[in-house]
């Protein structure tokens, strides 16, 4: 019986490594994404905080001096807060690129597993074929053999 080879199967050993390689690079983006907007909700539960103790110092009083210090710190973190929502944004553009390459990988290499599927399916039918038309051919010999006896 002849051995089956599929003839694209360097190919999707080739896709099926790009595929992973876009995993990886996609997780990577994840984990990227959630590093930069935890520090974004980091940023703005301090801004919050801050707001808060200052809104109780207000209740007792404060100088000028510590309402022009909050103030200052306060606009400093919303600068901060304004450059990581710009990070955010473009660590979610890039983890949605990854995911659109990841999701091309997959239909890709699953075309080339259906492709192999049917491939195999055919071969095996042909293998069929060829062990009936084999098996025809033995029967016949012995049957052309106990006739001429």
């Amino acid at each position: 019986m002849v051995q089956y080879t599929y003839r694209f199967e360097k190919l999707l050993t080739i896709r099926e490594q790009e595929k992973q390689q876009t995993e990886m690079a996609y997780k990577e983006a994840v984990r990227s994404f959630e590093k930069v907007a935890t520090q974004l909700y980091e940023l703005l539960k301090k801004k919050e905080n801050l707001i808060e103790y200052q809104n109780e110092r207000l209740k007792n009083g404060l100088t000028i001096d510590e309402i022009h210090h909050f103030a200052k710190f306060i606009d400093s973190l919303e600068h901060t807060i304004d450059e990581v929502q710009q990070k955010v944004k473009q660590a979610r553009v890039k983890m949605q690129w990854y995911e659109h390459k990841l999701v091309e990988k997959n239909l890709e290499v699953r075309k080339y597993e259906k492709m192999r599927e049917k491939d195999y399916s055919a071969f095996q039918e042909e293998q069929n074929r060829l062990e009936a038309q084999h098996l025809d051919e033995i029967s016949s010999l012995m049957y052309n053999k106990k006739i001429f006896r």
